[in-house]
């Protein structure tokens, strides 16, 4: 392969894109790769240059690597599209056929990416589809084979696009439409036809056939509509129809119509009458199905919305397990590789060097991760034991702490004498050791940095306890995001951290049945107040 390929890769990790960069390099592609670390940058590369390929992790945050086929497929659904992931479970491999995915490779066997790429450039996949395509002459088989696809329908849209193509098909009609019964009104939901007929419009019950259908309970099969008094001749004169036969979806409460016509005068067959009869009473129970799946698909979201807040921690945790975690081992081990490749060659040179330097980062990283980890699920799942606690005092021993730690410092802090809180003693200095602890990070680069702890009451009169700076602050409209794990505001380079920190302070003062909220502008430093549920004297 010697063409210069042009490559697409969403892909937030700088470490994994740098080893499929190489991984195609060593495997002789030669590439323009343009990696898209967000959803408004891949959408631009898609839009604004040529490609041969996409390559795609699984997810990056707010953008998933289902959301990114499903896109390119509707601008280019000829552009080959393979995903490149550590965690195959965010995939789902039926959906992503469906809609025209090409491939996976891990990222923990990279060697497979060049020959999935050539093998995929050389037979490029089918181009998905989604129409119903009966097999067989036999009506019956055809019928079979359409009451299969209505029972896998899980809702109204699905079941109308297999029905108004389906009727056609069983009675060879030049139109079909698919009608829903709305109170006194017939809506004409879907059609499928060799010209436009009524898609869309609402008719009285009393002014169309497919109204008599359903208020008669019975079919209505018309040779000629100009000689049928039920037929409103004015309505039909600008479209096609020249005969027609109409069912009604469920017999004993029609709750809609299935209607075909002619171009032609046709006088329908009782064969076609009874396939078009089977078809809509197959219909009226794939609608109830799909209510029955509805109500139920309800529930669960109610019984998921209730149990979200207990399970998110757990999410969070085994989404770093799989992404954050496994990606640092990833790291550690590709970079260790194509050290152990140069250095069988020759004495280690810079690039070496910068190889060794990243495996060295990326192990801190991971340590670091899986220690704020595991406080965090420690938190989660530790009981609130509540008893005095002079706050004022524990504040003074934290800040202590951080001038030890870093003594070259010069902080101004401030803390309010006396301020007594009902509390768990070891939890709360969790809160405070994370909220000094950022306070001292983001003044770093603040000359007169500045910090207050005090304590006001709320108009409830409870006791509400701020940690304040004069540090770098963050834009207010991404507060609803603060206190998710692993969120970040920070270049990690300006400020290292986890995103872990608040997310466990958070946790600690649901515990305490209170609550914590932030007020900050950017290069303006930031106020964190929390109440822990209880009036305090301070």
């Amino acid at each position: 392969m010697t063409e210069l390929l042009h490559i697409l890769h969403l892909e937030d990790d700088a470490d994994d894109a740098y080893l499929v960069q190489i991984a195609l390099d060593s495997g002789g592609i030669p590439c323009e790769m343009h990696v898209a670390a967000s959803r408004e940058q891949f959408l631009d590369t898609l839009h604004k240059r040529p490609l041969d390929l996409i390559l795609s992790d699984s997810s990056i945050p707010g953008f998933s690597g289902l959301s990114a086929l499903k896109t390119a497929r509707k601008s280019h659904p000829d552009i080959p599209f393979v995903f490149v992931s550590g965690y195959v479970d965010q995939l789902n491999s039926t959906a992503m056929q469906e809609i025209g995915g090409a491939g996976y490779v891990p990222k923990t066997d990279l060697g497979q990416l060049v020959p999935t790429i050539k093998q995929i450039l050389s037979n490029p996949p089918p181009t998905a589809q989604t129409t119903v395509s009966p097999t067989g002459d036999n009506p019956v088989d055809r019928l079979i084979n359409i009451v299969q696809a209505l029972s896998m329908a899980r809702n109204l849209d699905t079941v109308m696009n297999i029905v108004r193509r389906a009727a056609r098909d069983l009675t060879g009609a030049d139109g079909a439409t698919f009608i829903l019964r709305e109170r006194d009104l017939c809506f004409y939901a879907e059609e499928d036809a060799i010209a436009p007929l009524w898609k869309g419009k609402r008719f009285p019950m009393s002014a169309c056939i497919s109204g008599w259908v359903m208020m008669n309970k019975q079919p209505a099969i018309i040779e000629d509509i100009y000689t049928d008094a039920r037929i409103p001749a004015d309505a039909y004169r600008p479209t096609f129809v020249k005969s027609l036969a109409v069912v009604p979806i469920r017999s004993d409460a029609p709750i809609g119509a299935i209607g075909t016509y002619w171009a032609v005068q046709h006088h329908a067959s009782p064969q076609q009458v009874k396939l078009l009869q089977s078809l809509a009473n197959s219909t009226a129970i794939a609608m109830e199905n799909v209510q029955l799946y509805n109500e139920l698909e309800q529930r669960v979201d109610e019984r998921t919305a209730q149990l979200h807040e207990l399970n998110s921690e757990l999410e969070a945790f085994s989404y770093s397990i799989s992404h954050d975690l496994r990606a640092h081992l990833r790291h550690i081990d590709g970079f260790s590789q194509l050290l152990l490749a140069d250095s069988g060659k020759n004495e280690l040179n810079e690039t070496s060097k910068a190889h060794i330097a990243r495996i060295s980062h990326a192990g801190a990283r991971m340590n670091d991760l899986i220690d704020d980890l595991l406080k965090l699920s420690q938190i989660t799942r530790s009981e609130v034991s509540r008893s005095p606690v002079d706050v004022s005092q524990m504040a003074h021993d934290i800040v202590e702490g951080l001038q030890a730690a870093m003594p070259e410092r010069r902080v101004t802090v401030t803390i309010a004498p006396g301020m007594k809180a009902e509390a768990d003693k070891g939890l709360l200095r969790v809160v405070l050791e994370n909220l000094f602890a950022n306070a001292w990070k983001y003044t770093g680069n603040v000359g007169d940095a500045q910090i207050r702890f005090g304590i006001n009451n709320n108009s409830e009169q409870q006791a509400v306890f701020f940690v304040q700076d004069n540090g770098a602050g963050f834009d207010m409209s991404y507060a609803d995001k603060l206190f998710a794990p692993f969120q970040r505001f920070h270049a990690e380079k300006e400020f290292p951290g986890n995103g872990i920190g608040l997310a466990t302070v958070q946790r600690i003062i649901r515990k305490h049945n209170g609550r914590i909220w932030a007020d900050a502008s950017q290069g303006k430093g930031a106020t964190f107040f929390f109440t822990l549920g209880q009036t305090a004297s301070g």
